[in-house]
């Protein structure tokens, strides 16, 4: 499903020497379709920056991505947009709901910008927060809902246009014990119904438990799988 091929990324002179600094410094791996993958360490050990180029949401300095054989780390701006509408859903640690929405319209707000008829979001919106648990709080607000309910209902967002790939950046980071145990069910649960591909940055060690195999990444480099 995802091939990364020496993928190295560097910024600026930043380092304490003055040379440029690693997030990615090599990295290679293969993710099978349907995969559910943890990847795991220390902060600044390039892990989100990973989930950013297979998002592409930042580019490579060296190497290649592919996602189901299309070249990621060549595509341009327009297409990179067009490859994270239809088919890469996301799931921050900060939810990214906007507050003035309700529930529902939150859901339903990538159907919106794709200029879907509106009968069709309202129903593909219910038939996601009722997967999630989340059908009753469909005309809430954000200020009403506690954080794992923001969470299953960013993640019922994640999948409006039905993604071939989930990337999730500490999905639980913000979470309790409870919550985090089922949101993490949940992307169990939709990965093995969907085969979506999910690949999940945690710090959790318990979180990382629950997927099929572990990365674990230091200094911008794969160091154990």
């Amino acid at each position: 499903m995802i091939r990364i091929e020496k993928a190295t990324k560097l910024y600026g002179r930043t380092g304490a020497d003055g040379a440029a600094v690693h997030a990615l410094n090599g990295v290679s791996l293969q993710i099978a379709r349907g995969e559910f993958l943890a990847i795991m360490g220390p902060s600044g050990c390039g892990k989100s920056t990973l989930l950013h180029v297979l998002g592409g949401l930042d580019v490579l300095t060296s190497g290649e991505i592919f996602l189901e054989d299309e070249p990621i780390h060549k595509l341009d701006e327009a297409a990179l947009t067009k490859l994270r509408r239809t088919k890469i859903g996301f799931v921050f640690q900060f939810f990214n709901l906007l507050p003035t929405l309700t529930v529902e319209e939150n859901v339903k707000l990538p159907g919106v910008l794709q200029g879907q008829d509106p009968s069709k979001t309202i129903n593909r919106s219910a038939e996601l927060l009722a997967a999630v648990g989340m059908e009753h709080r469909a005309r809430h607000r954000l200020h009403q809902l506690s954080g794992g309910e923001m969470q299953r209902a960013a993640l019922a967002r994640a999948l409006f246009m039905e993604p071939r790939v989930l990337l999730a950046d500490e999905p639980t980071g913000n979470l309790d014990s409870e919550a985090s145990a089922k949101v993490v069910k949940l992307f169990r649960e939709i990965g093995e119904r969907h085969k979506t591909t999910i690949v999940m940055v945690t710090h959790s060690r318990e979180v990382a438990n629950a997927a099929h195999r572990l990365v674990e990444m230091r200094d911008g480099k794969v160091v154990r799988v």
